[in-house]
């Protein structure tokens, strides 16, 4: 007598779970590639908002931004945080003080500007100088390095330079600060020299 009864085969189960396995594998990977491009998105936004804000405080210190680059306090910032990296500042220009001048201005949005470089983004930098020419088209990416003197523009570009590392970089401390490179670039005027 033959029986009416029938099962799966013991290849038939391994198939499917070898299906199974690999549909879940796939979800994974993109949940984490999601993730991580929702972060990065994320610390763009911050760096544009931090970007912006200040690029106002720039163009609101007129007596600052008037003076010549090397005098000027905004064009000497190019910070690199680390992990032992404690700013407090010396200045206070909140509320409705009237006391603080023009440079103490400066170097209080300075300083909150490197501090919140130091709290927001992993490794960060940030550079504010003249560039005419930011981005670097044979590497397809943006660079720290300022292109001023062979631009023959008589105008050149200020530039606020905003980078962090990305997350597979957090964990590699040989060639981090050879590979990140700058993840917002921010015109803030062509202010003449």
């Amino acid at each position: 007598m033959r029986s009416t009864e029938q099962g799966f085969s013991l290849i038939e189960v391994l198939v499917s779970v070898f299906v199974l396995t690999v549909g879940v594998i796939g979800a994974t990977g993109m949940h984490l590639n999601a993730l991580r491009t929702a972060q990065q998105s994320a610390y763009q936004t911050s760096a544009l908002h931090l970007g912006s804000d200040i690029a106002d405080s720039m163009r609101a210190n007129v007596k600052q931004m008037r003076l010549a680059d090397d005098l000027n306090p905004y064009l000497q910032v190019d910070y690199q945080s680390s992990s032992t990296s404690a700013r407090s500042s010396d200045v206070s220009c909140y509320g409705g003080r009237g006391d603080c001048d023009t440079e103490e201005l400066a170097r209080f949005d300075i300083e909150q500007l490197l501090q919140r470089i130091d709290s927001d983004f992993p490794g960060g930098r940030v550079r504010i100088c003249r560039d005419a020419m930011p981005w670097n088209a044979k590497a397809q990416r943006f660079e720290w390095d300022c292109a001023m003197a062979s631009s023959g523009l008589a105008i050149v570009p200020l530039v606020i330079k905003i980078g962090w590392q990305e997350k597979m970089l957090h964990d590699q401390t040989s060639q981090n600060e050879a590979m990140v490179a700058p993840g917002m670039v921010l015109t803030v005027a062509a202010y003449s020299r």
